[in-house]
């Protein structure tokens, strides 16, 4: 089974390049090696990063953790899909 993880976080004015930056070097430490990651910045300086584990829905998933309070202007958002196959 297949499930992503997806990240997102918004940086603050003038630190969207630190939050990429950030999200990037995060991404490739993840312990146990996700299949596939990709990382993308959209407007607002927003941060959003996907992983893909091939791993039951419910398993103890690694995932980023909060950046720096002076990186974001909030909390960062997080979900997780279950792959239902080509439909």
């Amino acid at each position: 089974m297949t499930v992503a993880l997806m990240w997102e976080a918004r940086a603050l004015p003038g630190r969207g390049a630190d939050l990429l930056a950030w999200a990037r070097t995060r991404a490739r430490e993840l312990p146990g090696g996700p299949l596939r990651r990709e990382t993308f910045r959209a407007p607002q300086d927003r941060v959003l990063v996907i992983t893909w584990w091939d791993a039951p829905y419910d398993a103890d998933l690694p995932e980023l953790p909060e950046p720096d309070g002076e990186l974001v202007a909030r909390t960062a958002h997080r979900w997780r899909f279950e792959s239902l196959g080509d439909a």
